[in-house]
């Protein structure tokens, strides 16, 4: 992997290369979110065949389904992958669907963490669309991340929109002629589960909307680098 260096101003130049040194191994992980059709456009440019995984919670607004169904369609995406939890370990940990309610760190292991870890077996790398500007938590983020979890195989995460800002991705989305996910504009700036995700408001970053009100920030996906 040491021939895998960040190409930070192209990305398309860096999934490409990604994609040339790993194959089918690579794939990309996407929310379909506020900002998700810049990255998704770029995989398209580079290869669309290339494995997108979204997770499918259970939890997800309405919005968001009809967006992964539409953008997946219009960018010409040919092998986005639905991931969702294990039935049995929802009917037995989550009988009455509230667990997000008092144990949200419960909900996300059982409902994103636990289901990607089986579905991320297969690849050696992940692509996100993690920016630094999104929240202080990700204020370090690199283009390339080394990932290990205690008892878990290495991975590489590939971030390659880190560097961009806001203003990058508002101009460069605009330039594609992108859509933003339809809740953009009506405040929520990060999109997840509806039970966990609010508006923005004022001068609160991105992600100031999940899981707000709790000492909570990130789902835990992205934990471990």
């Amino acid at each position: 992997m040491a021939q895998l260096e960040p190409v930070q101003d192209n990305p398309v130049t860096l999934l490409r290369k990604a994609h040339d040194l790993l194959g089918d191994r690579v794939g990309v992980l996407s929310s379909f979110g506020a900002e998700s059709a810049l990255l998704l456009s770029m995989v398209a440019q580079a290869d669309p065949e290339m494995p997108v995984l979204f997770l499918d919670t259970g939890r997800h607004f309405p919005e968001t389904l009809a967006y992964r169904h539409d953008l997946a369609q219009d960018l010409g995406l040919r092998n986005v992958i639905d991931i969702a939890p294990d039935a049995r370990k929802v009917a037995e940990r989550d009988p009455t669907g509230e667990l997000w309610a008092f144990d949200p760190d419960a909900c996300c292991g059982l409902r994103k963490v636990e289901p990607l870890r089986v579905a991320s077996l297969p690849y050696m790398a992940l692509v996100t669309g993690r920016k630094r500007g999104q929240a202080s938590t990700r204020a370090q983020l690199n283009v390339v991340e080394h990932r290990q979890e205690k008892g878990e195989r290495d991975q590489i995460r590939l971030n390659p929109l880190a560097f961009w800002t806001a203003q990058d991705i508002t101009a460069e989305m605009a330039r594609r002629g992108l859509p933003p996910h339809p809740l953009v504009a009506e405040g929520y700036l990060s999109i997840g589960c509806a039970p966990c995700t609010q508006p923005v408001h004022g001068a609160q970053d991105a992600r100031a909307g999940r899981w707000a009100g709790l000492n909570k920030t990130e789902c835990g996906i992205h934990l471990g680098g």
